[in-house]
């Protein structure tokens, strides 16, 4: 079968027809395949500005090439004789011509191509299987990425979750916003630092009357987000993250073992939380049978350490509840009786816990539907993402890597699959 034949089956032009096919011998490479590429008899040529027909006002001389998908380890161009329309509106302007968009030496069909396989491989690797530059990989996430932005739909939107992302050395950080929507959970927003700010300007993008739809609202406890939610969407049921509050229980439960560790040590006591670490931090169930068997015997001992670690297991039952009421009061027991453990690292979250248990306890309210668990779990695939390509240096690739990967974007419409 002639490629013609089956350029003309699977990527057709109405107004444009397929010449000469010709082999061009190349001393860098195994060559390459070159498709010529005429308008039709009495076709009328396209402003590339107002995408309206006009007249033409002459040919160029010289053809462009515009690479394609490559066939077989060879590289494929459609070879064409661009030409210049003088139109009513907008003056003396080149076509527009379907294959490619602008000035791009890439047709969208190929840069199409390009970003499919981003998504299974790192784009230094896809440039090298395909025979082509970083640079054009990248032009073609970056143009697949516009394209789908400016046609997704943000109808639906009730459920939000944001959170902040180390995305740098140098305590950089991107604000990342996700629709958690049931049936669909995807990156919404992205921008520098996650000062008030860098928030706003998601509500800002979002418009006001969308703002009025949102329901539910996930975030952690920093201070930024949760006066620019207070402000904004002040309206919405915002659910604080469980995840953080266990994340900064542990920490509190770590510092103190490892200060009483030290002054055990000073006073000369048997080392007893000696690799005790991990042991007071997991989750019984995921213990190793060392790590149980060590656990076991420092329960025998009246140790700050042992107090707050049953302190924090004993907090896990507020996850349990069902009704914010009930939750409500076991909050209130449990934090006066951290306050009187003398733990000091702990009766400091007991304290923020305290201030913030109005929206602990919207978690209930929202029948548990919601929390930051998948935002968190959006968050590993974003730092996976980064370090796959091995870490972007700039602000700009990082923003199209993450759209491609989490934005669950529309893409241009297609007359044959490729991949």
């Amino acid at each position: 079968m002639l490629v013609k034949t089956i350029l003309n089956r699977c990527h057709k032009f109405k107004s444009f027809v397929y010449g000469d096919v010709k082999f061009v011998e190349n001393k860098n490479s195994c060559g390459s395949i070159e498709v010529e590429l005429s308008p039709r008899k009495n076709s009328k040529a396209v402003c590339s500005i107002c995408l309206y027909p006009a007249s033409i006002y002459d040919t160029s001389k010289t053809p462009r090439r515009f690479e394609f998908i490559p066939v077989w380890g060879f590289n494929v161009y459609l070879v064409y004789f661009m030409r210049r329309v003088n139109c009513r509106q907008c003056g003396v302007k080149t076509e527009d011509v379907p294959w490619a968009k602008g000035k791009s030496q890439l047709t969208k069909v190929y840069m199409q191509f390009l970003a499919s396989w981003c998504k299974s491989l790192s784009w230094s690797e896809v440039a090298s299987r395909f025979n082509t530059s970083w640079d054009k990989v990248f032009r073609s996430l970056e143009y697949i990425v516009n394209w789908g932005l400016a046609h997704r739909s943000l109808e639906g939107i009730t459920a939000i979750g944001v959170d902040e992302v180390s995305w740098k050395k140098g305590h950089k950080y991107l604000t990342l916003v996700y629709q958690i929507n049931k049936g669909c959970i995807r990156l919404l927003w992205i921008n520098k630092d996650r000062n008030q700010e860098s928030f706003s300007k998601f509500f800002d993008y979002l418009g006001q009357e969308r703002c009025k739809l949102i329901e539910y609202v996930c975030s952690d406890m920093w201070k930024a987000y949760l006066r620019v939610i207070k402000d904004r969407i002040g309206h919405a049921i915002h659910v604080l993250d469980r995840f953080h509050i266990v994340a900064n229980l542990n920490k509190a439960l770590d510092k103190v073992r490892a200060e009483e560790h030290k002054q055990m040590k000073l006073d000369g006591y048997d080392p007893l939380l000696t690799n005790s670490r991990w042991t007071l931090l997991k989750n019984p169930e995921n213990l190793t049978d060392k790590q149980s068997l060590k656990l076991k015997d420092l329960l025998n001992y009246n140790l700050k350490s042992v107090r707050g670690y049953l302190l924090k297991e004993q907090f896990q039952q507020l996850w349990s509840y069902v009704y914010p009421a009930n939750a409500g009061k076991f909050i209130d027991a449990w934090t006066t009786q951290v306050m009187k453990s003398k733990i000091e690292p702990l009766k400091k979250q007991a304290k923020t816990i305290r201030k913030h248990k109005h929206l602990i306890l919207n978690y209930f309210k929202a029948k548990k539907e919601f929390s930051s668990g998948i935002v968190e779990g959006l968050n590993t695939k974003v730092k996976l993402t980064v370090r796959k390509s091995y870490g972007f240096k700039q602000y700009k690739t990082t923003k199209i890597a993450l759209y491609h990967s989490l934005g669950k974007l529309p893409e241009p419409p297609l007359t044959h699959r490729f991949y």
